[in-house]
């Protein structure tokens, strides 16, 4: 019998295919190797494939997608909640793939294309050589500090920290190895990611919907270059709503009997756009006063009223808001209303 959806599960060297039909019953079950998952679907009339947006699936969408497939990729989150407890392997994970699809709420994941995975790539790297500059950072300062020396905050004072220990005679040798080890690996760190970020800026540069969004205050190259390699098609959130609740910059809901009580943001979705977006309305809480537009007086009006963290997720909120209006209307950002010193 033909199958008319396909669930795959996929792995390193394992996969596991699940074929259904209309109905969504079984039609067969079918344990693939790495080499075998291109053929195997050659083989098949045109149908629905469905993968878990995971580790290299947007590689096997493209591949699938090729042969003649309706490709689609469906969020891990919404297919865990098929899969039954204790009975979790590769066989079981493949069917609730299937069954997760076919749910109206489902919404699926966009297929980036290879151009967009690299772009993706550059920001993974940076991420990762940013976290790691901080932890060199902190390690030097807790070295330094066993022996009495101290530096004021901010990755500029490091040099200052080392020239202490350089000058420090009553230091030993090894610590002085040690940290002049640390502060190399250091500076390597943060050349990397100065290249990384120069690639980023000039892509950002050549792309129409980043140097849309560079238009936003608060929002630079890195987190336009970002946004635009992570949204493969901003089509596909139905409002500027959904796309903050996708960032995870919508407050927790926990309501009942007709009772609404709202909780800190979800945190879902994608933690590094987050990230950045909460930094840069950090950024512009220190200037909001200089804001010349409505949401400026807005602003100052909510930091007025309210804690500035709150103030903070908020404005990242709107600012994620604006983003997708832009992407959905191609446009610019244009400030509205007056300053808050004019009015």
């Amino acid at each position: 019998m033909k199958a008319s959806i396909i669930g795959l599960d996929i792995a390193k060297s394992v996969f596991q295919a699940h074929g259904a039909d209309a109905i969504g019953k079984c039609v067969f079950k079918r344990k693939l190797g790495r080499s075998e998952v291109s053929a195997f679907f050659a083989k098949l009339d045109p149908c629905e494939v469905v993968l878990e947006a995971c580790g290299s699936a947007h590689y096997w969408a493209r591949v699938i997608s090729r042969i003649g497939h309706d490709v689609r990729l469906v969020p891990p989150d919404r297919v865990k909640s098929f899969v039954k407890k204790g009975k979790k392997n590769d066989a079981v994970d493949a069917a609730a793939i299937c069954m997760a699809a076919t749910h109206p709420d489902t919404m699926c994941v966009p297929i980036k294309s290879e151009e967009q995975q690299g772009v993706l790539s550059l920001h993974s790297a940076r991420a990762l050589l940013v976290k790691q500059q901080t932890m060199l950072s902190n390690a030097l300062r807790a070295l330094a500090s066993e022996f009495g020396l101290i530096a004021p905050l901010g990755t500029r004072h490091l040099p200052e920290l080392m020239a202490k220990i350089e000058t420090s005679a009553d230091l030993p040798a090894a610590m002085k190895q040690s940290a002049m080890l640390l502060f190399e690996h250091y500076e390597k760190v943060a050349q990397s990611i100065d290249a990384l970020e120069v690639q980023i800026r000039a892509r950002a540069k050549s792309d129409d919907d980043a140097r849309r969004l560079m238009t936003i205050p608060g929002v630079g190259p890195i987190t336009a270059s970002l946004i635009v390699a992570s949204v493969a098609d901003i089509g596909s959130f139905a409002s500027a709503r959904h796309f903050a609740a996708w960032l995870g910059l919508v407050p927790r809901q926990h309501s009942t009997g007709g009772k609404t009580r709202l909780g800190r943001i979800t945190k879902t979705g994608n933690r590094q756009i987050r990230t950045l977006l909460v930094l840069g309305a950090t950024a512009m809480l220190h200037r909001a006063h200089k804001w010349d537009s409505a949401a400026g007086q807005w602003l100052c009006e909510l930091m007025a009223r309210r804690p500035r963290r709150l103030a903070t997720v908020a404005l990242a909120n709107k600012m994620a808001r604006i983003i997708w209006a832009l992407l959905s209307r191609k446009e610019i950002y244009r400030p509205a209303g007056v300053s808050v010193s004019a009015g």
